[in-house]
């Protein structure tokens, strides 16, 4: 990794923005937020005891006044649109990748972005053959890898392929912080962002710092992948950002010898999912081992074979986003 790349990572380690992390650190040893007045025990007599309850009232007052972040979009970019799972291993990379190539490929006046927000385990470096650091512009910004039309970022670009990250959750939400930020992004009609699996820390900053055009939960028709999905679709309701459906996938494998379909991981289960949650279902995506291979050798279906039904399905379902987003700003 080069020197610029190395102090840029080194950066985004930090526990908060701009914070040495001996500071941060030092400022979770109490309750966070708390000043001395709130928080100090209360001394013996009836005034001191109602100094502290109203220092108490104060502090929360406070805190209550602060709401939550002010959303503030991204310099350049049109329109965002996060691909989630509760669950890991339903095939959230690899749609992602495969509906950012489709919507490029649907329009080409259209420029895409795709951002990989899984920072313990990025995979969109590995999927879009992408190497490398990302150069630094004269303000410090990083500029995108680029493949097959389409500005990537990832942490995979700042850190060797086998090296885990291990950080907290502060950490990774500076991580993303930055990922979205310090990235020179150009103009950009739509940014895809490829989300961890579940409901934490970095969806939850994602949502509340960004403007989302809409998202897209990923699911297989499987029960236990359908409990997370589920939950996916809730807390990006109770955020306030617009579901814009579901995808299922591995929906049913067909026998390359006799064409015999098996539905491996059960039938119909997102789109029974779909009418609970009053949501559409954008697309399926068959359990080919054509997608497998194409993404493990970075030329997603869609590039290297666009006439497969594999990739008229993510056609599809960028067809159908593109129906479902809101009239992008001027």
């Amino acid at each position: 990794m080069g020197g610029a790349a190395w102090r840029w990572a080194l950066r985004a380690a930090r526990l908060l923005p701009g914070a040495g992390g001996g500071r941060a650190l030092a400022g979770r040893r109490g309750r966070p937020g708390c000043t001395p007045a709130a928080c100090a025990p209360p001394s013996a007599g009836s005034a001191s005891s109602s100094s502290g309850d109203e220092a108490l009232r104060d502090r929360r007052a406070r805190i209550l006044s602060r709401g939550l972040p002010k959303q503030k979009p991204i310099e350049g970019v049109k329109q965002v649109v996060v691909v989630a799972s509760g669950k890991g291993g339903v095939g959230k990379s690899t749609t992602a990748v495969n509906i950012a190539l489709a919507l490029a490929a649907n329009d080409s006046a259209k420029e895409v972005g795709l951002l990989d927000a899984d920072i313990y385990g990025p995979s969109i470096p590995k999927m879009m053959n992408l190497k490398g650091n990302p150069e630094l512009t004269p303000k410090n910004l990083m500029r995108p890898l680029k493949n097959y039309g389409i500005a990537c970022m990832s942490m995979g670009f700042l850190i060797e392929e086998t090296a885990p990250v291990v950080w907290r959750g502060l950490m990774v939400m500076s991580a993303v912080e930055k990922l979205l930020r310090q990235v020179d992004w150009g103009q950009l009609d739509y940014l895809v962002i490829d989300m961890p699996p579940g409901t934490g820390d970095v969806q939850l900053s994602v949502s509340q710092n960004i403007p989302i055009a809409g998202a897209v939960i990923v699911s297989t028709p499987q029960d236990v992948a359908l409990l997370d999905a589920h939950k996916g679709a809730e807390m990006f309701r109770k955020v306030h950002v617009p579901v814009l459906g579901l995808v299922q996938n591995m929906s049913v494998f067909q026998c390359p010898k006799c064409k015999h379909e098996t539905h491996i991981f059960g039938t119909d289960g997102v789109k029974d999912l779909a009418k609970t949650l009053g949501l559409d279902i954008l697309g399926d995506v068959p359990l080919h081992i054509n997608i497998r291979e194409t993404c493990d050798s970075g030329q997603p279906v869609v590039i290297s074979q666009p006439q497969s039904d594999a990739a008229k399905a993510y056609h599809k379902i960028a067809m159908e986003i593109l129906r479902r987003l809101p009239v992008p700003p001027a």
